[in-house]
């Protein structure tokens, strides 16, 4: 079987979508086939497309019912599902340490230790501003 791209033109018949699996008549040579390139079409002869027609209906009303039953247990479990799925992640951001086991850190930066080690104080540089605020009024 040939496999066609969406959009191409094409010669008159029905087209089967592979994505979907809806058929599509087209009427005259030259029309182009619904949808983007990226959806592949094959083309059926008109006794294939009239006898896949009510076997793909059946399949439908066979299946309908399913997949309501799917759709409404998804819609009623999302928020259940939601809210364990919250709570993981704050439980999972309290336990989780501040380092990474293999993280290698080479930034160049110094260590807090050593930075607060070298660093002056406050009060040093307090002290020496009012010694130099002192020296500029006596003179």
């Amino acid at each position: 079987m040939t496999t066609i791209s969406g959009g191409s033109a094409v010669q008159g018949g029905y087209y089967l979508s592979k994505s979907n699996w809806e058929i599509f008549p087209i009427e005259k040579d030259g029309q182009k086939l619904p949808g983007q390139a990226a959806e592949h079409y094959v083309k059926l002869n008109t006794a294939a497309a009239l006898m896949l027609m009510p076997v793909l209906g059946g399949l439908m009303v066979v299946f309908l019912p399913f997949i309501g039953l799917y759709l409404t247990a998804q819609a009623a479990l999302r928020p259940l599902v939601g809210m364990f799925q919250r709570s993981a992640q704050d439980l999972a951001a309290t336990v989780t340490p501040g380092w990474q086991p293999g993280e290698a850190h080479f930034t160049g930066k110094r260590s807090e230790e050593k930075a607060a080690e070298e660093a002056p104080s406050k009060e040093t540089k307090l002290e020496e501003l009012a010694k130099e605020i002192d020296a500029k009024r006596r003179s």
